[in-house]
This record gives C-alpha cells, structure tokens and sequence, in this order.
C-alpha cells in the first residue's frame, strides 16, 4: 500500500516509528509537511499538490499534525476527504480536539467527567466572577498550550486574577480549571486505537513539579485501569470522533476526571514504558480502513 503521513517533523520518534512499522509490512510510505501542501478544489478533480508541482497520491492518511498547523492541516485533511482516501483522523476530530474549550464542552454534553472551567470574557477580567467560582490554587491554561507550556498553578486568588487580567490585555485565550490535589503532578495517559484501549501509563512529575507531561522529565509506569476508567476513556474518544487518541484522566475523590483527548498523541513514552507496539496498531488500523474502503 502507499501510505501517506503528514507531519512538520520527519526526525521525530512518532513519525520515524511509523515509518518503521510502514516498511515492516512492505509499504511504500511518504512523508509531507502539511504546510508545503497546496490545494486545488474542484467538482471534477479536486487535488492535493505537492510542493514540487506533484499531486500526492495514498491508499490511506495518517495525520500527525502538531498545534503549529491545526488549521490549515484540517484543510488538507479535508481535502483527501473530498477524494473519498481514508483518512485516520478526520478534519472534523482534530479540530474538536485541538480546541480545549470545544472538547471540554462535548464532554460534558455526552456526561462525561471534566474539572470544573471557567472561560474568561476577552473584553475584561470579572474578578468577581473568578472569586466566586473558583477556590485556589487553581489551573489557569492557555487554549493553544502544549507539552504543559502555558499551563500555569496559580496558588492564590490575587495572582489567579492577576494572570488572568495579563491574558486579557494580551488578547490571549485561556480557561481556569480546578486543580485535583489529590492528584497533583499525575495523571493517566491511555493511548486508543479503533475504539480499543492499547496501551495505558500513570505519569509522575518530578520533585516541585505540577505539570506531568513526558517532554518536562515525568516518569512513566504500567498502570492497570478500572472499569470505570476503560469505559470513560473510550467515550471520551468515541464523543470527539476521534480513531486514535491519546486521552489524559486524572484520578480524584469524584472519579476519573477527563484532562485531555490528544489527537496526535507522542508514541515514545507510552511505548518505553508499557513495551507496547503502538505504532504497528496505528498502522494496521490504518491497512484496515484501506481495504475497507477498496472492498466498499
């Protein structure tokens, strides 16, 4: 099959593993930076092209794309839609996904757990508002944060107004969300692939350390999950259209909260640590759709 992934970043461990597990299964795969694509939409022949003037051609699309091309890599998602090529994740599911505040709502309108939020006004900070709504310390996190950059605990109520009103005046959006001490600096990474869980790690945050992303030095362990976690975690995708997640709970007195339903998920952590071959169950998700769509 040509298998065609679409990622900024050719070095990175994700993509160079699913180049791997392509070739293992005798593919022939190519790999584009999303931005170089240009686009010609028509009734007749609509085409994705090259930057070399070439249409790119695949018997399937394996998005990888990042927070620095969400939009215009929906765009080109789209596009092999309109081709009737199978696309892994689908424009629709990466946009919903890549918006916190979009998916926070989704969530919540399927009942499925998420901390309390706020989202503050851009026109001006209710101080008042965020007095009355939120204890502290508190979450204050940018929309557009990754890797845990933008994320911020705010320990005390006047800082937390603080923060917010310098977003504010940087016309930045951002949301405050309720910080789960029990469960401060770890949370629970599972890693969906065709409706199934493949993979789970709980991550722990070094020593003064709130946030407990991978990419800020965490640790990662094997971790076996309830029923009710499994169950959460695979609606949380299922509700945001989502084939291939990776869907970040957080353990509290409440329940399992939902953090965050990633559309484009790092491999590397989740396979050091869990011995998973997640990048080979992508790709054989991907192969099925394939011959689906051939045999449709």
């Amino acid at each position: 099959m040509k298998v065609l992934i679409l990622s900024r970043n050719i070095g990175l461990y994700s993509t160079q593993r699913l180049i791997l597990e392509c070739r293992k299964r005798g593919h022939n795969v190519q790999v584009v930076d999303p931005l170089t694509c240009n686009l010609i939409v028509d009734n007749h022949n609509p085409m994705v092209i090259d930057n070399s003037g070439m249409e790119i051609k695949a018997d399937w699309v394996l998005p990888r794309i990042g927070s620095t091309a969400t939009s215009y890599g929906a765009a080109i998602i789209r596009q092999f839609e309109l081709k009737k090529i199978p696309v892994i994740t689908s424009s629709q599911a990466l946009l919903q996904a890549r918006d916190k505040l979009i998916a926070l709502q989704l969530l919540t309108k399927n009942n499925l757990p998420v901390p309390k939020t706020g989202l503050i006004s851009p026109l001006e900070c209710d101080a008042n508002l965020i007095r009355r709504e939120f204890e502290f310390p508190a979450i204050i996190k940018l929309l557009d944060s990754t890797h845990g950059l933008g994320v911020i605990l705010s320990d005390s109520l006047q800082n937390g107004i603080a923060v917010s009103e310098a977003f504010v005046r940087m016309q930045k959006k951002f949301i405050i969300q309720k910080f789960i001490k029990e469960s401060a600096g770890q949370d629970i990474r599972a890693f969906v692939v065709n409706g199934k869980i493949v993979a789970s790690m709980l991550r722990k945050a070094p020593e003064g350390e709130y946030r407990s992303n991978m990419h800020r030095g965490s640790t990662g362990s094997h971790i076996e999950l309830t029923t009710e976690e499994q169950e959460v975690i695979l609606k949380a995708s299922q509700t945001l259209g989502l084939e291939v997640s990776g869907v970040d709970i957080m353990r509290s007195e409440e329940g399992p909260l939902i953090l965050e339903v990633n559309a484009s998920p790092g491999l590397e952590g989740i396979e050091s640590v869990t011995k998973v071959n997640v990048a080979g169950a992508i790709i054989s998700y991907g192969d099925q759709l394939a011959r689906s769509s051939l045999n449709g």
